[in-house]
């Protein structure tokens, strides 16, 4: 049977959403893989992560965002501090001792975000295609003054997106957003081991985000790594070699 073909477990929050999620048991530091936006847990890194530690004996924790793949709620009325709080209720609920956080694009943005809430929880980061304030820099700075009035006046508009089904942008996701941003910090109090690993052909997101996010940690011990070939999804048979490996290192402490 493949991964993606077995039913998730269900995390109930107190406000009545329904995370869906797969847990594999096995040794700490544990690894949960945050996914990327509109992203669900059955693509490829996910589930290519899930069987690396699986077979290594590292447990490990993939899930659904609400609005996004088998959880419950409406897309529309996510937030990146909604989402924020599940991957915590994840992190608190779902998981014991040390975690390293695998964040992708989006996902990336939500780890640091945990990590600054969970210092003592977190043994290291490993983001790809770290996509810090996207809402500003993707999404709020790329529509024109026609499409910026009709998204304050009808709340939710629907974008093309070159990944399939078209993506649903909410008002309040680019309002609350600003709440979280990262950049306009001088520093990011993160001191565990970092590693951000982005392509350099990348359409959506620069890789320079990852470099600004680099120079605002505070710990030492953090790298970029540049693919000079490598686009957004870093999804290639190389990317997830490359991936593995930067995780293997992470959790035997390299």
């Amino acid at each position: 049977m493949r991964l993606f073909d077995i039913k998730p477990a269900r995390l109930t929050l107190a406000d009545g959403t329904d995370l869906a999620y797969h847990r594999s048991p096995g040794a700490t530091p544990g690894v949960v893989f945050l996914g990327g936006f509109t992203s669900d847990m059955t693509g490829v890194k996910a589930t290519a992560l899930e069987r690396w530690c699986r077979g290594r004996g590292q447990a490990f924790v993939r899930f659904d965002y609400s609005g996004h793949g088998a959880s419950s709620g409406r897309f529309a009325d996510g937030t990146i501090g909604r989402w924020t709080l599940e991957a915590l209720a994840v992190l608190d609920q779902l998981t014991d001792g040390p975690q390293v956080l695998v964040g992708s694009s989006m996902g990336a943005w939500i780890m640091l975000l945990a990590a600054l809430a969970r210092p003592a929880r977190i043994a290291a980061l490993l983001g790809l295609a770290c996509a810090a304030d996207f809402t500003e820099y993707l999404l709020w700075d790329r529509l024109d003054d026609r499409l910026r009035e009709r998204l304050r006046r009808e709340r939710v508009i629907s974008l093309p997106s070159a990944y399939g089904e078209p993506y649903t942008i909410a008002m309040e996701l680019i309002e609350e957003a600003k709440r979280h941003r990262l950049l306009d910090r001088p520093e990011l109090p993160i001191t565990c081991p970092v590693r951000l690993i982005h392509g350099m052909n990348d359409a959506d997101v620069p890789w320079r985000t990852s470099l600004q996010v680099i120079e605002r940690l505070t710990g030492p011990d953090a790298r970029l790594l540049l693919i000079k070939d490598g686009e957004h999804t870093l999804s290639r048979e190389q990317d997830l070699r490359l991936l593995t490996r930067a995780l293997g290192d992470l959790l035997d402490g390299r």
